[in-house]
């Protein structure tokens, strides 16, 4: 965590390389990101308030289903398998 010495020797060279006439429009432009961004949550939570949890929801994964026939095997990544012995 930041101490108030390194706070103000940062507040110090952003003076400095940024300028004084700089800062204020920084400033305005951080500000206008800030309630931007605010905004945009409070519009994205009450979305999901209002529309709630659906299955049609296109970004939730639909459920797969793998069937495994008689005679399958599983290729492991160590080169071994799982499934019925070879024969000799």
């Amino acid at each position: 965590m930041l101490g108030l010495s390194e706070l103000a020797i940062l507040l110090i060279v952003v003076v400095v390389f940024l300028g004084a006439k700089k800062l204020p429009d920084l400033a305005r432009n951080a500000g206008k990101a800030a309630r931007i961004l605010k905004s945009e949550t409070k519009a994205m939570k009450s979305e999901a308030k209002t529309s709630g949890t659906s299955a049609a929801d296109p970004r939730s994964p639909s459920p797969h289903v793998i069937r495994v026939r008689p005679g399958d095997t599983t290729v492991r990544p160590g080169g071994g398998t799982d499934g019925p012995p070879a024969r000799n």
